[in-house]
């Protein structure tokens, strides 16, 4: 695990709070605002900590960049704005993005609309050979010491061919701690994820599937269940999408043929 970006909470991610007499932690959750050339393009709710990498892993997501890009604190509101150096790929109608940590860009893409962000999975799987027991154990692997702490923040991991854990993430959002880690790797020019696998802590929904889509991730997995939209956009692109995996259990829902059974 010693290739493992950030095992410690982000500054700011916890926060003591006293009801009946006891004091608690509670994960925070704030705005953030993500300007581009000084415009705002997408608010969102998330935990702070690697904001920088939130807002280039969602405006990747989007379809709105395609590459690294300088980003960091503006003077006015450096908390919770962050601003990323231009051009988008393409210019935004009035709408901005406005995401909650429950439910990202509410609505927004249909199966359509990531065939224009996403090409198809690579049909392959270069690294060691899935199984449905090392499937399974990932959630044994993980650091998560917000979680410990408060038991209100999501995760999602990456992991290279060889199954060795590159980055974990944890934010409020699970969209958001998604965006973080594929930030963290549009920063260190390893998009798209072709021989990565994605983990996450929560169930899988369509925009977690959309996000592994746009990344190049070929496998996606969960500890969760998926909804039936995110089933039927991961076989559309070519994921192996893996849910309920814990314990000495995994389902696979698409894309078995990465997954031996022996």
């Amino acid at each position: 695990m010693s290739g493992m970006s950030s095992p410690t909470p982000a500054p700011g991610a916890v926060k003591r709070v006293v009801h009946d007499g006891v004091q608690d932690l509670v994960p925070v959750e704030e705005p953030l605002e993500i300007r581009v050339d000084g415009d705002a393009v997408a608010v969102t709710m998330r935990t702070p900590g690697h904001d920088e990498e939130l807002a280039l892993g969602f405006l990747y997501g989007e379809g709105l960049i395609d590459n690294p890009r300088p980003v960091g604190l503006t003077e006015d509101f450096a908390a919770n704005t962050v601003l990323v150096e231009g051009p988008l790929l393409r210019a935004l109608d009035s709408r901005r993005f406005y995401t909650t940590s429950s439910c990202g860009v509410c609505g927004k893409g249909a199966i359509e609309e990531v065939h224009v962000h996403s090409a198809a999975a690579n049909p392959g799987w270069d690294g060691i050979a899935l199984t449905p027991k090392l499937l399974a154990a990932l959630p044994d692997r993980m650091v998560q010491p917000g979680f410990a702490r408060t038991g209100g923040l999501h995760a999602t991991a990456l992991f290279d061919a060889d199954l060795t854990l590159q980055c974990l993430r944890e934010d409020v959002g699970r969209h958001n701690a998604m965006d973080k880690v594929v930030g963290w790797a549009l920063q260190r020019g390893q998009l798209p994820l072709s021989g990565s696998l994605l983990w996450v802590s929560g169930r899988l929904s369509f925009e977690l599937v959309q996000k592994a889509a746009v990344a190049g991730a070929p496998v996606l997995v969960g500890v969760g269940a998926p909804t039936s939209l995110a089933v039927e956009l991961a076989a559309d692109r070519g994921l192996t999408l893996c849910g309920f995996a814990r314990g000495h259990r995994v389902n696979t829902y698409t894309g078995a043929k990465r997954i031996s059974v022996s």
